[in-house]
This record gives C-alpha cells, sequence and structure tokens, in this order.
C-alpha cells in the first residue's frame, strides 16, 4: 500500500508536467480553407504545415460525397501546401 501512494506522488506531477506540454489539435489549427472540387467546394480544417494526418473537413456536399472523401481532400490539399 505503501509502495503505490509514493508511486503515486511522484508519478502524478510528472504526468501532469508532461500532458502541459504536448499541444492540443486546437492550438494548431490554421484558418479555414475551401477546396474546390468536382463534386463541391469543401471547407477544410488544416493543422500544422508538417502534419496534414489530422486534416478533416468541416464543410462539404454531404449529398455528394462521404465524410471520407471530403477529408481525404483536405489531406491533400494540406499535402500539396507542404510542398509549397
Amino acid at each position: 500500500m505503501k509502495t503505490s501512494i509514493v508511486k503515486a506522488t511522484i508519478l502524478l506531477p510528472v504526468l501532469t508536467v508532461m500532458t502541459g506540454c504536448i499541444p492540443s489539435p486546437r492550438e494548431l489549427e490554421t484558418t479555414p480553407v475551401k477546396v474546390q472540387t468536382p463534386k463541391g467546394i469543401v471547407t477544410c480544417q488544416l493543422y500544422r504545415q508538417d502534419r496534414v494526418d489530422w486534416d478533416r473537413a468541416i464543410d462539404f456536399p454531404a449529398t455528394k460525397m462521404s465524410v471520407p472523401e471530403a477529408d481525404a481532400y483536405c489531406q491533400q490539399e494540406g499535402q500539396r501546401r507542404v510542398q509549397r
């Protein structure tokens, strides 16, 4: 029992400090961009210039495309911007 209290006393501050160092996606958001696609305009939320994994669609013509398809257009746009 004593060992778990000691571990928790040490571990809790370490985890608190580490959590404060990790940015949330919201802190890395850029201004949303609009991308013209063959099926209509997709509004994309892009993140860091070197990370396109988080890029996603926040508005798209839902009757013409699926969420994964809209997200793919946003990731392509993020990749295009990385290569510029």
